[in-house]
Order: structure tokens, then C-alpha cells, then sequence
């Protein structure tokens, strides 16, 4: 009989999913604290900067991508405006609506981020061999886009 030297894990899929999760949203959160901003903030400084690059970004975008209410969208950009991390301005499309924009301190922080992540996600991976973590992106994206 093996003897291990560390705690086992259940080993069914889905415990396994589970625990890995919960790990990184773990990490995550510390890693955030610091910066005085939540998960759904940095979720939504990141859809900015992400659609920044297709054009204009309003509210209603940031909502439908992140699967939010109007209302709660509105909240998460003020609470942005306020650390002064996304300014507002008319749209120079529709002057009915408002388009939001990161400002120099929401891209720095956006680096910091993701360089953060960048070393957590190594951190997990780095027992993976690079082909493993090429496998291990290319299923669970499979999964994803099921």
C-alpha cells in the first residue's frame, strides 16, 4: 500500500474542478485586496479594456457581457469613476449615451493584475509541462464552449 505524503484529493471530476476553483478564487481575492477592489470590479475593468480595442464601450456592453443588470453595471462603473480608474463621456456615436474609457491608472492597474494572475496561474501550473498546460487550456475551453 502507497503511503503519501501529502493530502489526496477525492478524485472524481467534479471535487476536482471544485477544489481548483475554490484555489484560485482564493488567490484571487488576496491578490485584489490590496488594490481595495472586488472580483466584479476587476472582472469589469478587465471587459473594459477588453472592448476598448472593438470601439466604443458603454454600461449596457459591460452589463450584457458580465451578465449583470443595468442597475448593477451602473453601480460598478461609478464605483470605478470613483477610484478613478474609467472615466464617462458622451458618445461620439449616439449623443444619448455615455461611453466609458480607462484612464492611465486603470490600465496600470489592469497590468498589475494580470501580472498577478499571470504568476498565480504559474504557480498552479508549474508541476504541467508546457504541452500539459497546453492540453489542460484546449479541454477546458472544449468544456466552455460546449
Amino acid at each position: 500500500m502507497a503511503i503519501h505524503s501529502r493530502p489526496t484529493h477525492e478524485s472524481d471530476l467534479a471535487s476536482l474542478l471544485a477544489l481548483t476553483a475554490r484555489r484560485m478564487r482564493r488567490a484571487h481575492l488576496d491578490s485584489l485586496e490590496p488594490y481595495g477592489i472586488t472580483p466584479q470590479l476587476s472582472r469589469a475593468l478587465a471587459m473594459i479594456e477588453r472592448l476598448s480595442g472593438d470601439g466604443e464601450v458603454r454600461p449596457s456592453s459591460i452589463a450584457a457581457r458580465l451578465d449583470i443588470s443595468a442597475r448593477s453595471a451602473t453601480e460598478v462603473v461609478d464605483a470605478l469613476e470613483e477610484r478613478g480608474l474609467v472615466e464617462r463621456h458622451p458618445s461620439p456615436s449616439d449623443r444619448r449615451a455615455t461611453a466609458l474609457t480607462l484612464t492611465d491608472a486603470g490600465r496600470a492597474l489592469r497590468q498589475e493584475i494580470g501580472a498577478v494572475r499571470a504568476e498565480q496561474t504559474h504557480e498552479l501550473t508549474r508541476h504541467l509541462t508546457g504541452d500539459e498546460q497546453e492540453q489542460l487550456r484546449a479541454l477546458l475551453t472544449k468544456m466552455l464552449d460546449a
